[in-house]
């Protein structure tokens, strides 16, 4: 059993905070939103007035907040959580942000002799309830495989990318790719509704020859195609359009930044911006299937 203060209780936050707490870890959280604290509160977990608090003492720190100021807010400065840790404490940031960030943080960390690994997940709110998350962790081995077992209790697979910020570019690879899948399945499906295909058996054809991919198997985005998919619950995430359209703009940022073709992804950055702008920022990212209907 580990001693572990958990930060940033949010749609993915608090479901793995939960499942560190059935796994038997004494966890301790922090989060601005106290029902969100109440909520892990309730299944066995203690809660503290400050991040600081929470980590006192603790052998591991996770954090999952929304974005890069965020961590550099919670880590950084005189009052910032690196200040405030042991030097055997283990920081994990789970948070989806650039990679520049998590490079910057874990040099000040590695200053003041605290370890810290990048692993942003996979997998939505789905899989962080379930616990099958996909970890992609940026690190050196020895904190790496220190992280791994915590790790393990909030996800199935635990993937090692490299170095500090390898995570995070791993995390935005997969999810620029995701997008791509969404908004490529989306016109397939509404290619054959517009004519005449039965969306149910197009999607058990595509399953079965070379079009299979993840959106098809297991998220499809026609209603009623797929019962607990979002699509057939008024695409109620999930995985927000606005999150999906974050981590698209960080995978631009870091195309730039190395120079990389990526006009896929540049094309899906800008249909998901519009539809954000549509009213859609906090329906499922698989609701871009909508706006190819409404087209």
């Amino acid at each position: 059993m580990a001693t572990i203060a958990f930060i940033g209780l949010g749609n993915m936050g608090g479901p793995m905070a939960i499942n560190l707490v059935k796994a038997g870890h004494k966890v301790t959280v922090f989060d601005l939103v106290p029902a969100a604290v109440k909520t892990v509160t309730d299944v066995g977990a203690s809660s503290a007035d400050t991040a600081v608090a929470a980590a006192r003492g603790a052998d591991f720190v996770i954090t999952m907040l929304p974005a890069s100021r965020h961590v550099e807010g919670v880590y950084l400065g005189e009052s910032g959580l690196l200040a405030a840790l042991d030097s055997n404490t283990l920081v994990i940031d789970s948070s989806t942000i650039d990679a520049a960030t998590v490079r910057k943080v874990a040099a000040v960390a590695k200053e003041r002799g605290i370890a810290m690994v990048d692993a942003p997940v996979s997998g939505g709110v789905a899989g962080a309830t379930a616990g099958t998350l996909s970890f992609m962790c940026g690190g050196d081995d020895d904190a790496f495989a220190k992280a791994k077992p915590v790790l393990e209790a909030m996800g199935k697979n635990i993937f090692h990318a490299g170095g500090h910020g390898a995570g995070q570019v791993a995390k935005i690879c997969n999810n620029m790719l995701l997008s791509v899948l969404m908004v490529g399945t989306s016109e397939a499906l509404r290619l054959g509704i517009d004519n005449g295909l039965d969306p149910v058996r197009l999607s058990e054809i595509m399953l079965a020859s070379s079009g299979r991919n993840w959106t098809l198997e297991v998220y499809n985005p026609a209603p009623g195609v797929m019962e607990k998919a979002p699509a057939s619950n008024d695409y109620k995430p999930g995985f927000m359009t606005e999150l999906m359209l974050k981590d698209l703009g960080l995978a631009m940022e870091t195309a730039i930044a190395s120079s990389s073709a990526t006009p896929m992804g540049a094309l899906a950055r800008s249909l998901y911006a519009s539809h954000a702008r549509n009213g859609n920022a906090k329906l499922d990212f698989s609701s871009i299937y909508q706006a190819l209907a409404e087209q």
